[in-house]
């Protein structure tokens, strides 16, 4: 009988990313109301040294697909080793992070297994033995309670909904499995990786994001400062990504990246629907526009009336005042 939880574990550079430690520490807490313990499965090339680092935030089993084949992500690779580790473990609750790959993998997998996906919840939990889940639709307006009537669950979680799990200082018993993949139908042919030396958007806790009331993509510089003084990534509305202000990879919004930061900073953003549904859910959103009746206002914590160009420096001074304390 299918029982307790088992995450699929996301890394990078042979670092085990951390949104894979937050799944662990959500998976702790609904193991036991499962009937069963904390599994983590870890897919990749020459990936199995890395197993410890997952059993020491609760994994008490980890399960290897270690081959050549999984070198780099692909999505039917990676998705029939879910399936091959899935028979293996007999989970009760499958859980993926809400990342870039975890939300093209997850129905993938979900397909492959032949069960259904609750997919970039912001809750989950167990009820009467059954896994429900809290997902935002609706760009975000409203939220929708889902049933899981198939096993195993499957769900995705969004990054920094939930803490990391406590370090339990154990390796994790290792389960080498055979994912029956010799070749892929895509491959990976090479990655660009731009070095920022920032947060990833994704997973940063700390945001600065810029609109188009930046005028230019030289005064993105004004962001950037503010967003390196607190250890912050740099994120973009739609506008401003259309007016050549910023790059792509930076868009925040229901066309770009959905984030959940604990502090999110929005600078001359007037607060699209569009760009709400990327980041309604962050804890505690600060906005800095001109325009009284901007959007984002409604939704913002703390907003001050006024022009960026005078306020951000100023605020980006007070903020190293307090980081050199």
């Amino acid at each position: 009988m299918a029982s307790g939880v088992m995450i699929v574990a996301e890394h990078r550079d042979g670092k085990i990313r951390k949104i894979s430690n937050e799944l662990l520490g959500l998976a702790g807490k609904l193991s036991g109301d499962l009937g069963g313990g904390v599994s983590a499965l870890l897919i990749g090339k020459g990936v199995e040294g890395m197993a410890a680092d997952l059993g020491k935030f609760g994994a008490e089993k980890v399960y290897v697909c270690d081959a050549d084949v999984f070198d780099k992500y692909s999505p039917d690779g990676y998705a029939a080793a879910v399936a091959a580790a899935a028979k293996e473990a007999d989970p009760a609750l499958i859980i993926f992070g809400a990342s870039g790959e975890g939300k093209d993998l997850s129905p993938r997998a979900a397909a492959k297994i032949g069960t259904g996906l609750s997919s970039d919840c912001v809750e989950v939990s167990v009820e009467g033995g059954k896994v429900i889940t809290k997902r935002p639709v609706y760009s975000g307006k409203c939220y929708a309670k889902t049933e899981a009537v198939a096993s195993p669950a499957m769900v995705s979680v969004r990054p920094n909904v939930y803490p990391a799990g406590d370090e339990v200082g154990a390796a994790g018993e290792v389960v080498k499995v055979d994912a029956g993949v010799s070749d892929v139908k895509a491959k990976v042919k090479e990655l660009n990786i731009t070095a920022t030396g920032r947060p990833e958007l994704t997973e940063a806790e700390k945001i600065v994001s810029g609109g188009r009331g930046l005028k230019s993509a030289e005064n993105f510089k004004i962001i950037e400062d503010m967003a390196d003084t607190i250890g912050a990534a740099v994120g973009a509305s739609r506008a401003a990504v259309d007016s050549g202000y910023a790059d792509i990879s930076r868009q925040v919004g229901q066309t770009g990246k959905v984030v959940n930061p604990v502090l999110y900073v929005a600078l001359g953003i007037s607060g699209a629907i569009q760009h709400l549904a990327g980041m309604r859910t962050s804890k505690v959103i600060v906005a800095v526009n001109k325009d009284p009746d901007a959007p984002i206002f409604q939704k913002a914590d703390y907003g001050i009336v006024d022009d960026l160009f005078k306020v951000a420096p100023v605020m980006t001074e007070e903020l190293k005042k307090m980081v050199s304390e």
